[in-house]
């Protein structure tokens, strides 16, 4: 019960925790990193969008731009213009023609800017550039949201003002300096302007006969650009090559051409998403933002409130199944998870709603982990538990290579395998107890039991029971253990002559003595746990146990004997005295037996000595 609750609050807390990181954006900047990189794939940029860049090979043949009278511009319209079948469809100039210019050696009646003004209202197909002016600091406004207002707005200077149409040419920049959002609309003293690509588009529209189509805003009246292209990926040319005649006119027929700084000293560029360490030209930008007006291809951030509640379930029940699957298929599920979650995230931007991406995989994440972190403290409390369990039963080298190689798999519900089984039993005990206080008994009895189990454990057996004043011990189980039929012997043996020494131990001590008998067979055997739901016991049973506990109750005091099964086998390493063929109980055959005097690498070290 109290896992269950344990699991129920960790699910809640996952569920909480990916609501509150998607409503406060708390991962912005990774998830901007996220998101740049599925949303802002390269798309393929329109041929109709064409740009005449003011570059550094144009900079290098007329001078500073703030040096050039302004009919530079206007003779570019003209050129442009020259031939009406082939002309733009719209010229739109990311350049701001504030005040006049000046010249005092140009007549005010040839002033360039008189000449751009004229020019641009014959072409009728121009359209130029204002700057909106903002509150130093943002406020809240009654709408609940912080922004800053239009407090002013930058015009060109009258005589163009009056004869072209206008649009603002800022951009929003977040707060990592990166443009991803524009403002389509802004209200300056009551009265609602556009953006510089919003013109151009409408105009573009009305000349192609085509209806201007709307795009969704989020609260704050922004939306997010899907850039279309990469920084230099427009085409673009030099002025000075359209004005000196190097580039056909007719080159841009039918386009949209924007004309605007391209060179890095006119301080006109910015970061974009999809730049990496590379930033985007103001015109580029306004390509972008046109081509999306084009495409319809504009997006606004989601509620996040719906997509928190959304993502916290899904975070909840793959917590869930972490806890239930394994850990390769909960990898497979996190990566599955993690892939669907970029892949409906770019569908659903695709259509216009755009949700943060990063929130469901680092919770999925951190769930994966903490998860994989509890399964493994469990498992290794669990081995630990084993480990204590079987120092009880085992040899201590046993338990110390379980821990080593952490072989713990044991066939829980029972196994055929081939064992050594030693019983051993005290011969007069019965007596003794009767005649001596309860307390000297059990004083007595465990230092017998004492001495065997160190017999058992010192030759790598597996002690299974006491039984009263018995002992009974198997050899290769539940672990493998190399020569275990031997070790068997040398264990058996080891008893007997302990027994010898505790025998003139308690003698002195008690006045009475005691002896041992032993048994020792092999062959094979059910190991695993035999009992009930609510007691077991890891033992082993079958007709091989029977025996050798058979052959320890016809052993006499100081005598190990073994069965024919076993003398086979080790008939070449041990020295025996057959006893027979000797009828055992259960046996409707005689079993013949044999008793161990020792083995033939003692017989062969006293030899040599």
């Amino acid at each position: 019960m109290k896992k269950k609750i344990r699991i129920l609050l960790e699910t809640l807390l996952v569920g909480f925790l990916v609501f509150i990181l998607s409503v406060s954006g708390a991962f912005l900047t990774i998830d901007h990193l996220a998101t740049d990189k599925l949303y802002q794939q390269p798309r393929g940029i329109s041929a109709r969008i064409k740009i005449i860049g003011i570059d550094e090979k144009t900079l290098a043949a007329y001078g500073p731009v703030q040096t050039w009278s302004r009919s530079r511009y206007a003779d570019l319209i003209r050129l442009l213009n020259q031939d009406e079948q082939m002309k733009p469809t719209v010229i739109g100039f990311d350049i701001l023609f504030t005040g006049h210019f000046e010249d005092e050696n140009v007549d005010a009646s040839e002033n360039g800017d008189l000449d751009l003004a004229e020019t641009a209202k014959e072409s009728g197909n121009v359209v130029v550039v204002s700057h909106l002016l903002y509150e130093e600091h943002a406020s809240r406004k009654a709408d609940g949201v912080m922004s800053r207002s239009a407090i002013g707005i930058s015009m060109p200077y009258p005589e163009l003002a009056e004869n072209v149409r206008m649009g603002y040419d800022n951009v929003a920049q977040d707060s990592d300096g990166t443009v991803r959002r524009i403002l389509p609309s802004e209200t300056v003293d009551g009265e609602e302007v556009s953006m510089f690509s919003r013109v151009i588009y409408e105009m573009y529209c009305e000349k192609k006969g085509i209806t201007p189509e709307g795009i969704p805003t989020d609260k704050t009246g922004r939306t997010l650009i899907n850039y279309s292209g990469k920084p230099g990926d427009y085409e673009c040319v030099s002025l000075v090559d359209v004005l000196e005649g190097r580039i056909d006119p007719r080159t841009f027929a039918g386009s949209i051409v924007l004309v605007g700084a391209y060179a890095t000293g006119l301080q006109d560029n910015f970061k974009v998403p999809n730049g990496g360490s590379s930033q985007m030209y103001g015109v580029e930008v306004h390509a972008n933002i046109l081509q999306s007006y084009q495409d319809g291809r504009f997006a606004v951030k989601g509620n996040p409130y719906l997509y928190g509640i959304i993502i916290a379930i899904i975070a909840m029940f793959l917590h869930l199944l972490f806890r239930k699957l394994k850990v390769w298929m909960s990898v497979i599920l996190l990566l599955v998870i993690i892939s669907l979650n970029g892949f409906i995230g770019v569908i659903l931007n695709e259509h216009g709603t755009a949700f943060s991406l990063v929130y469901l995989p680092i919770v999925a994440i951190i769930s994966f982990v903490y998860v994989l972190a509890v399964h493994y403290l469990g498992e290794q409390a669990r081995k630990k538990k084993i480990l204590q369990a079987f120092q009880k039963y085992v040899a201590p080298q046993v338990v110390e290579e379980i821990a080593k190689t952490g072989d713990f798999e044991i066939n829980l519900g029972g196994e055929n395998r081939d064992i050594a089984v030693l019983f051993v039993d005290i011969r007069g005990f019965t007596t003794m107890s009767e005649a001596l206080p309860p307390e000297t008994v059990v004083e007595i009895l465990n230092e017998y039991l004492s001495l065997t189990t160190k017999a058992i454990f010192d030759n790598s057996g597996t002690l299974d029971k006491f039984v009263g004043d018995a002992t009974m011990a198997v050899f290769n189980s539940p672990f493998d253990l190399p020569d275990y039929e031997y070790k068997a012997v040398l264990a058996a043996l080891d008893i007997v002559r302990g027994g010898e020494a505790l025998e003139k131990k308690l003698f002195e001590k008690y006045g009475r003595s005691v002896g041992f008998g032993v048994g020792v067979n092999c062959g094979p055997a059910v190991v695993g746990n035999v009992g009930c739901d609510f007691r077991m016991d890891f033992t082993a049973i079958g007709d091989t146990v029977n025996t050798s506990a058979r052959l320890e109750a016809n052993a006499k005091k100081g005598q190990v004997l073994i069965s024919d099964v076993l003398y086979e086998r080790l008939k070449d390493r041990i020295r025996v005295n057959e006893i027979g063929q000797i009828p055992l109980k259960g046996k409707s055959n005689g079993v013949m037996v044999y008793e161990v005097l020792g083995t033939v690498e003692e017989e062969t070290e006293k030899s040599a000595s």
